[in-house]
């Protein structure tokens, strides 16, 4: 299993090369060579199987020996010990067809524990067969902060720098990341929003020299792993209602799209899905380029889903790889396109996405309307982003016998005050997480710019 680039131009590496190294030379996303395949009676065998057994089946032509079984079985296993409920993903029936899928209960109650729990402990891995330490740098919306420090603050190998924008992400979010005291983690307040925090650590990755030769390791969904461990709960949600004898749609909550991309890749491995509906709250570049070919840059809205609220949807680069047939030339042309004006996707392409996918946007008044509606139905609060969620998979639903799965990216909790204003009382934290609000918190408040993170991260590095 070798990986490429979407833009063409950057060495292909193998697994161990592309999880240390993140983003390609040539400024692309790695994507594998080839897609491994899953077949009918290999779906079929996962029925009833632990989800951490499931993960390491789905996983393991990914990496390709380069871990060898017995270790990376433990590493999963490990991995997915950390969260509160046995069934670490589980489904919760919503009505006849229409089904939650649970992905809020890892140590810091959202989706992105999920990969990001496996992610910290392979990178370690890596690092010490090396001889190795590294530095993460990473940009944070709100959730893969908390998550990423989570689950590499016992790393002996590691670093960890997380931009987050100040005063833009919820109180709980925030907390999650600047309580964690451990001598390894730094927390930055950018003033500015999320892409000015992501273009930062992009621009840090294009040109690492300052760090004098210290490798710099990304998190954020860039990582393939971060993809490849997301696959498996597509894969682990859809066989346990029937895959692969039948078929099954899912709707995402997203702004990055690395999550539905995932999706999209347990697909091509061969899990039978119908459609995806991406849902997007009022940042809606996902949804205006499916719907009305308007692949541009809008100004960035703050809305009652923070984590949503992106205006470059980066991991779509690794979509439009796929709809341009692997022409990384032509995607690199359209994207340097959009960098500098606004653009539209060639009539074949964007055919081709809309074969599989569906989109739809949600604004701030019906995020608070399904709130109160979905609790109504179905007795259930749902978090901002699942609620974009809930209302696009009613709306591009599709074939009503097809099991509808809705992805949902939160726990309530770390959102209360949309839940607040959706007209309750609040949602309690977790147990484990009672006292967040008094806890003492750490981090810096830095300018929007490059030289003085660069510089913050130069001189707090152990």
């Amino acid at each position: 299993m070798r990986y490429i680039s979407t833009r063409g131009q950057a060495p292909a590496l193998s697994f161990e090369e592309v999880v240390l190294t993140g983003m390609a030379s040539d400024g692309g996303l790695y994507v594998p060579e080839e897609v491994p395949t899953l077949t009918r009676d290999d779906l079929a065998a996962m029925a009833g199987l632990s989800y951490a057994e499931i993960a390491f089946r789905v996983m393991k032509p990914f990496v390709n020996g380069e871990i060898d079984d017995e270790t990376f079985r433990g590493i999963v296993e490990e991995a997915y010990a950390t969260f509160s409920h046995d069934a670490v993903v589980p489904l919760n029936q919503l009505d006849a067809n229409h089904f939650l899928l649970e992905l809020f209960h890892g140590p810091t109650l959202a989706f992105k524990d999920v990969a990001l729990q496996l992610l910290g402990r392979i990178l370690d891995h890596f690092l010490k067969k090396r001889g190795e330490r590294a530095v993460i740098m990473g940009a944070t919306s709100g959730d893969t902060g908390s998550a990423a420090i989570e689950g590499c603050r016992h790393c002996d190998n590691l670093d960890i720098f997380i931009l987050h924008p100040y005063n833009r992400v919820s109180e709980v979010q925030r907390r999650q990341m600047t309580t964690v005291l451990a001598d390894n983690v730094f927390n930055v307040a950018i003033e500015g929003n999320f892409d000015d925090a992501q273009a930062m650590v992009k621009a840090s990755f294009a040109d690492q020299s300052f760090l004098n030769g210290t490798r710099l390791v990304a998190v954020n969904s860039i990582n393939w792993a971060r993809i490849m461990a997301q696959i498996v709960y597509y894969v682990a949600s859809a066989v346990a209602l029937g895959a692969p004898q039948r078929k099954v749609s899912f709707c995402v909550p997203s702004a990055n799209f690395g999550n539905v991309f995932a999706g999209y890749m347990a697909y091509r491995m061969g899990l039978p899905v119908e459609r995806f509906v991406i849902a997007t709250n009022a940042n809606d570049i996902l949804h205006r380029t499916l719907a009305a070919n308007d692949f541009s840059k809008q100004e960035l809205k703050a809305t009652l889903a923070p984590s949503m609220d992106i205006v470059v949807s980066s991991n779509f680069e690794r979509l439009l790889f796929e709809a341009y047939e692997r022409d990384g030339a032509a995607v690199a042309e359209l994207l340097e396109r959009f960098q500098a004006e606004p653009t539209a996707l060639a009539d074949a392409p964007l055919a081709r996405l809309r074969k599989k996918f569906a989109s739809h946007s949600v604004d701030d008044a019906t995020i608070l309307e399904v709130i109160r509606e979905a609790h109504h139905r179905t007795q259930e609060i749902l978090d901002p982003h699942t609620a974009t969620g809930y209302r696009a998979a009613e709306r591009e639903r599709g074939d009503a016998a097809v099991p509808m799965i809705t992805l949902a990216t939160a726990h309530p909790a770390k959102f209360a005050e949309a839940v607040v204003k959706a007209g309750f009382p609040g949602v309690p934290l977790p147990p484990h997480m009672d006292d967040l609000l008094e806890r003492e918190e750490r981090y810096s408040v830095l300018p929007a710019e490059l030289s003085a993170v660069q510089q913050f991260v130069v001189e707090n590095r152990r």
